[in-house]
């Protein structure tokens, strides 16, 4: 499933998006030190905030903080961190952290965080590229913001 990704006006968001993003913000700010706390201070049901929290970012923060936390799930197989991140260079980002499990049952979950702000291509053609490698069974975003 292609992923795509738009810019809306605030008054065209349901409602439950926008105590989302609150819930976030207080959560960023040290308001709240926990998510249930946050939401019942936005009036705002537990199962709404996960259901949104990571698909609707603040505008500012996706202009403004270029880095891009993204997680794969792979095949164990010789190579594929190496060729994933040679795509990643060739992208033109730039790679601030990995983490990567040890593999179990010939899978292995890898964790990128990129600066985004020298890339070369939409971010869009950079996931549908990894998702496309034979390796990736799956390509998600984790977040973005630093």
């Amino acid at each position: 499933m292609e992923q795509s990704y738009y810019l809306i006006r605030e008054d065209f968001l349901p409602e439950a998006m926008k105590k989302t993003l609150e819930a976030k913000a207080l959560i960023e700010r040290g308001k709240a030190d926990s998510v249930a706390d946050a939401v019942q201070m936005v009036g705002l049901s537990r199962s709404a905030f996960y259901k949104y929290r990571d698909g609707i970012f603040p505008f500012h923060t996706i202009v403004k903080e270029r880095i891009i936390t993204l997680f794969f799930h792979l095949e164990d197989r010789s190579g594929t961190l190496s060729q994933m991140l040679a795509m990643v260079a060739d992208a033109g980002c730039n790679v601030l952290t990995i983490n990567q499990n040890i593999p179990l049952q010939g899978k292995a979950n890898v964790t990128l965080s990129l600066n985004t702000s020298g890339m070369k291509e939409d971010i869009n053609v950079l996931i549908q590229s990894l998702k496309g490698l034979e390796f990736v069974e799956k390509v998600e975003i984790l977040g973005s913001g630093a």
